[in-house]
């Protein structure tokens, strides 16, 4: 019997050696994450910069919504949300081509079972063959696979990414758009009681006019008040009816009843929101979703590069077979049949018109865009939070000032009464003043929703 170990350690040792060869060389640039082009701290109020910390940790979105309603419309809109399913499918889609990347660097091995005749001295001489073959598997002396599964393995990075950043889009835009929608609701409600208040003037003003005790003046100008009131509150109903449209979308589907905001869960509600901590370093803006899968873009770009590069070099590819043969098929699976064949080709670009040239320019350019994207998406960050932290103190202390307003217009509107009932204040004066009351309260909740925004806003911009 004729020993096969020899064959096999040799086959063997053949195919470890490609094996250490494959990928011990890479063309590709060194990533090195570009110096960010922005001040190193971020500019906060005069407020925060003292007391505030080198970082901040971040804040998950179950802690910085409060409202319970709010919360469960958040995870309905997580589960149902077309966009955010959408990221979901771009990353496995990622993930399958990184599978596919990394299969390229392995040998595919198949089986099969081979007949041959040739014709041999006036005969016919045949052969049989049954094993395993390993066919066109390219050595990666270069680099070259290896740089495309580091690609394929920053674009499933940069995926993910992105399924984060349309994540914390999605929480910022439902928790906008609901606490949109409860202020529609708090300007609905106190301008149907302005309807309901106009209309009981209006009715007094018309019996006194058919008394004769009022002139025609005053009965047109109650209607007008009347109709005033009437067309705004058709307003702010057409208002909130888009709002809702709008958050309906965002939730992926019908929201339900229980989970929309009410005159008692509404904006006017000051723990909405928790607080949002922020640190002095704007290196917190690196870690945000959209920078992360614009650095990861960047990576996949350097390593593109490398591949380019290995283009200019030759190719080695292998191709092996193991296995029994026989010229007769009944002796095909005897003992001393095994035999093996390994054949390997290299092969070099000679002329190409420069298209190997042109692939390697793109590549680079590729790359420069990378890193021009990189440095835009970290500038645009900068310039998001910046803007929401100059709101932080601006917004309350407008807020500030319009509860006072508020305050003091109310403490009018009774004095007024007071002197209407005494008879020193005429229904011109009083209808003024109810006029002042509302436009403040209104005032007041577009302030207060405004705040709650900008604090939404630099949640969200600080990465959440």
């Amino acid at each position: 019997m004729i020993s096969t170990k020899p064959r096999f350690l040799s086959m063997g040792s053949t195919l470890v050696a490609a094996l250490v060869l494959a990928g011990c060389t890479s063309l590709a640039p060194r990533h090195e994450r570009p110096a960010a082009p922005v001040p190193a701290e971020l500019p906060l109020p005069a407020s925060l910069a003292a007391s505030a910390p080198a970082s901040a940790a971040s804040t998950a979105w179950p802690d910085f919504l409060r409202s319970a309603p709010l919360q469960q419309l958040v995870k309905l809109s997580l589960e149902r949300n077309r966009d955010l399913r959408l990221a979901v499918l771009n990353v496995q889609r990622a993930q399958a081509q990184l599978g596919v990347t990394r299969a390229d660097r392995l040998p595919t091995v198949g089986a099969g079972l081979t007949q041959s005749a040739t014709p041999s001295g006036g005969g016919t001489a045949r052969s049989y063959t049954a094993g395993l073959q390993v066919s066109g598997w390219e050595i990666d002396l270069f680099g070259r696979l290896a740089n495309l599964g580091e690609a394929a393995q920053a674009q499933v990075l940069a995926s993910e990414a992105g399924r984060r950043s349309a994540e914390l889009a999605l929480v910022a835009g439902v928790a906008s758009s609901w606490l949109t929608l409860a202020a529609d609701t708090d300007l609905l409600a106190s301008t149907s009681r302005l309807v309901e208040s106009r209309e009981a003037s209006m009715k007094l003003a018309q019996l006194r006019f058919d008394k004769g005790a009022a002139s025609s003046l005053e009965l047109q100008s109650a209607r007008l008040l009347l109709e005033q009131a009437r067309a705004a509150r058709a307003q702010l109903q057409r208002q909130r009816d888009q709002d809702l449209n709008a958050l309906t979308l965002l939730a992926g589907g019908p929201v339900p009843a229980e989970l929309l905001p009410t005159a008692s869960t509404s904006a006017m509600a000051g723990d909405t929101l928790a607080p949002v901590p922020v640190g002095l370093s704007s290196q917190v803006l690196l870690q945000r979703p959209d920078v992360i899968e614009a650095e990861q873009q960047l990576v996949a770009a350097s390593a593109n590069i490398g591949v380019a590069r290995a283009a200019f070099f030759p190719r080695l590819t292998l191709t092996a077979s193991a296995g029994q043969a026989s010229t007769s098929l009944s002796d095909l699976f005897s003992a001393g049949q095994f035999a093996w064949t390994m054949s390997s080709q290299l092969l070099a670009t000679v002329f190409d018109a420069g298209r190997n040239k042109a692939n390697l320019e793109g590549a680079k350019i590729a790359r420069d865009i990378a890193v021009a994207q990189y440095e835009k998406a970290v500038q645009s960050a900068f310039r998001d939070t910046a803007d929401a932290l100059a709101g932080l103190d601006t917004w309350r202390d407008q807020l500030a000032a319009q509860q006072t307003q508020l305050d003091a217009i109310r403490e009018t509107v009774r004095l007024t009464d007071l002197r209407y009932q005494n008879g020193a204040a005429s229904e011109l004066e009083r209808l003024d003043a109810q006029r002042s009351l509302l436009s403040a309260e209104q005032a007041l909740v577009q302030v207060r929703l405004g705040e709650q925004l900008n604090r939404v806003a630099l949640w969200k911009v600080l990465g959440g």
